[in-house]
């Protein structure tokens, strides 16, 4: 295996399963001693289990690598400053955080309560926010390191039913943005991967019609290891260059995802009223209007 990440290490939250531990085991083979973080919640976020991370560090290690387990909670600051913590105390340094770590409450809006608001804001968004926040620092000192920051085409384009989830994995688009251009004059990258693969965020979707287990077998074929490469290079010293984008992954497909940028003005001279905003500004502007589209009027064609 290529010594990519020789040297480097990396606190990966939300590592014990699925996308997370994809790119831990990966991170280790190109090098990286990896912090394991796994609170072993559900999907939901309920409940703790100490066994998903235990397990990633012992196959990490089987293969030659290095790692440790983290049980904290990203929605805690205190935990996300033990996790930097545990990776300075284990292996010295801390030069990538990947923010993958995320759970699913979902509800059409008008039944989202306040408690499944707050609880996706606080791990997706807070989540974020907490663990970067405590490797800033580090990274600043070091004149060195790159976020790697989970977002979501429920955010970037739209979904059903996760008013939540959106509007944390949106927010996280804005973090990384703004931790890109706060940092670069410290040689600290930011970065967002949208990742399509089947795990258990979305093993739930229901398979009632023949359309539905037709949907589901695609979402099959894209495996959680395929989103790993690309976060392995966003931290590697190549990707040096490489910051402030948002990336999406998909199956074998890797897409560089477009970001809000104008796209028609209008002018009036003599200033607007609201009447001659809809006689004259939204005729001009509504065929640039977007539609109300999900993920899959965007993304409409086989993985490949």
């Amino acid at each position: 295996m290529s010594g990519m990440l020789e040297g480097k290490v990396a606190v990966i939250t939300g590592s014990g399963r699925g996308i997370g531990r994809g790119i831990a085991e990966m991170m280790a083979s190109r090098g990286a001693s990896v912090v394991v973080n796994d609170l072993g919640g559900g999907i939901d976020g309920e409940g703790t289990d100490t066994s998903p991370a235990a397990e990633v560090v012992d196959a990490i290690k089987a293969a030659g690598g290095n790692a440790v387990a983290n049980g904290d909670s990203v929605a805690d600051p205190a935990g996300a400053q033990r996790m930097v913590e545990q990776a300075l105390d284990s292996f010295g340094r801390v030069d990538i955080v990947v923010n993958n770590a995320g759970i699913l409450r979902d509800r059409i809006f008008h039944r989202m309560s306040h408690v499944d608001w707050n609880a996706v804001i606080d791990v997706h968004l807070h989540g974020c926010f907490n663990v970067s926040k405590a490797a800033a620092g580090h990274f600043k000192e070091q004149g060195s390191g790159s976020f790697v920051h989970f977002t979501s085409t429920s955010g970037l384009v739209g979904n059903f039913g996760q008013s939540n989830y959106s509007a944390a994995k949106m927010g996280i688009v804005g973090l990384s943005k703004s931790i890109a251009l706060d940092m670069s004059r410290y040689n600290v990258r930011s970065n967002c991967i949208s990742p399509f693969a089947w795990s258990r965020m979305i093993g739930s979707i229901p398979t009632d019609t023949p359309e539905q287990e037709a949907r589901v077998a695609k979402l099959q074929q894209m495996t959680p290891d395929k989103i790993a490469p690309l976060a392995v290079w966003l931290g590697s010293d190549g990707a040096a260059d490489c910051t402030g984008q948002i990336f999406a992954v998909r199956n074998n497909e890797v897409f560089l995802m477009s970001q809000p940028r104008p796209v028609r003005s209008v002018h009036r001279g003599e200033g607007w009223t609201p009447e001659t905003i809809g006689e004259h500004a939204m005729p001009a502007l509504e065929k640039h209007f977007y539609d109300l589209d999900v993920s899959i009027d965007v993304f409409s064609w086989d993985p490949v």
